[in-house]
């Protein structure tokens, strides 16, 4: 089918409209919607021929930065700094044992050579993080398995892609030194880590410090930052994903002008690129190739979901501080997605003997582990007894949107117990002149602030201050 710009361009929104529509039917269905998305992209796959692996690369990993980057923004250190050490151990060692095992299954089943069946195996040896975010991001899941899996599935990329283009690099080179591979991944691993660090708080610094003309080029300055992370660490052979996730989750837990704007900014254009990611994968799928390796991917997604990833799990775990329920459903909420697929363009890319069957098995794998373990994470953890409290949903937020130059901000502060402000009318908590508390949230309900206001403790307000002022007005609010 020929398309031109104009019926392009009209493709392209009715895509995206049908994407955010299959989100409310995903959410009624208890389905992740990304089996919806790639459903859209098989069903185009009849009518639009497409098999460009290199661009599809191209906007994957785009689409990665702009994921991951919004999932560490959302991602609370608080959460996540406990589970570090046992994140870290799945985000490798989980990952390398998972990859072996079902790397020998699809060696036999498959009928490939050992280092191809090992490739398979590192293309979908590691979670997902748009998957997990995905699915996570509003279940009440135990706030401790939660971070784990969040952070997994956020720093285990670089063993994934670590292992796949050395893979590679063995079945064209067979001569390849392993100590050379070695190395360069613990190169890779460190510099991302320091990459993440620094341009982490680089860009903190650049957003708080910088005085733009409008409120809305703070998120375009903060994504053009994430991809600046990912683009300079990848060009020094470092690992820009871990560096992405690691720089924002420091942002996410910094001191933001704009905050708002930013997060919601960035959470809007990650499910534009999900959407669009989803659909172009499943573009580069023909459904008349799945059906003859059906029975193949059946079998490998059953025992990647029931065996591999179980004693990737078990093992890497034993000695740490989870139990037998906990470890049961880390192994089941391990979900496959966009990375797998992304990944499996490489063996495409570099023109591998079995690369487009290996390619067909892992989009099977990915869709039924999106299909039959994202839909029933919520039941599993009720079966397991590893549900927690409502997440609850801030039901309020509030930010100075300028049109112009402006050097005004909003900021919001969270009242404690110990705050020197508590239990004092506004008109006599000395704030300068120009600092206005704008308004007052009180068990989630908005007062309008006057100066006989007494502040109580669990109010958050919003002061209207000049930006200069904001770091002395926070610690007169809060110390």
């Amino acid at each position: 089918m020929t398309f031109t710009v104009d019926s392009s361009i009209l493709l392209l929104s009715i895509l995206l409209i049908v994407g955010v529509m299959m989100t409310k039917f995903s959410a009624r269905l208890g389905v992740p919607s990304l089996v919806f998305f790639i459903a859209v992209g098989l069903l185009l796959s009849r009518f639009i021929y497409y098999d460009d692996a290199y661009l599809t690369q191209l906007f994957g990993i785009l689409a990665l930065i702009v994921i991951l980057f919004e999932g560490g923004l959302q991602t609370k250190w608080k959460n996540v700094k406990p589970v570090i050490v046992p994140s870290t151990i799945l985000a490798t060692v989980g990952v390398l044992i998972t990859a072996g095992i079902i790397g020998v299954l699809a060696k036999i089943i498959l009928d490939l050579t050992w280092l191809e069946g090992l490739l398979f195996g590192a293309i979908v040896g590691s979670t997902d993080a748009a998957a997990i975010f995905a699915v996570l991001g509003t279940k009440n899941i135990k706030t401790k398995l939660t971070a784990t899996l969040e952070a997994e599935s956020g720093t285990n990329d670089p063993m994934a892609i670590f292992l796949t283009i050395s893979l590679i690099e063995l079945i064209q080179y067979p001569d390849t030194s392993f100590i050379s591979l070695i190395l360069g991944f613990l190169w890779q691993m460190g510099l991302g880590l320091l990459m993440g660090v620094l341009l982490g708080k680089a860009s903190v610094w650049i957003i708080n410090k910088i005085n733009l003309d409008s409120s809305g080029l703070y998120p375009v300055l903060s994504m053009a930052l994430a991809i600046l992370t990912y683009s300079g660490t990848a060009m020094l052979n470092g690992s820009g994903l871990l560096a992405v996730y690691v720089m924002a989750v420091l942002v996410g837990n910094s001191d933001l002008t704009y905050r708002h704007s930013i997060f919601r900014f960035n959470e809007g254009f990650a499910w534009m690129m999900q959407i669009s990611m989803f659909i172009l994968l499943g573009l580069l799928v023909f459904p008349d190739q799945l059906v003859s390796i059906v029975w193949q991917g059946l079998g490998l997604s059953i025992l990647l979901m029931f065996v591999a990833r179980p004693i990737g799990v078990f093992i890497s775990m034993f000695f740490l501080k989870y139990n037998i329920k906990e470890m049961t459903f880390i192994s089941w909420a391990g979900l496959r997605g966009a990375v797998p697929i992304v990944l499996a363009t490489y063996p495409l890319i570099a023109g591998l003997e079995n690369s487009q069957l290996i390619f067909n098995v892992v989009f099977f794998v990915v869709l039924t582990s999106a299909l039959v373990q994202g839909s029933t994470v919520s039941f599993v953890a009720g079966k397991l007894g590893l549900l927690g409290k409502q997440k609850a949903v801030a039901p309020h937020t509030l930010e100075l949107v300028s049109i112009g130059k402006t050097n005004s901000e909003i900021i919001e502060i969270d009242v404690e117990e110990q705050s020197p402000v508590v239990g004092k009318e506004i008109q006599h908590t000395d704030l300068p002149e120009d600092a206005l508390i704008t308004a007052i949230v009180r068990q989630d309900k908005i007062i309008t602030p006057r100066g006989q206001t007494v502040i109580e403790p669990g109010d958050v307000l919003y002061v209207l201050l000049p930006k200069s002022s904001r770091e002395q007005i926070k610690q007169q609010l809060k110390s």
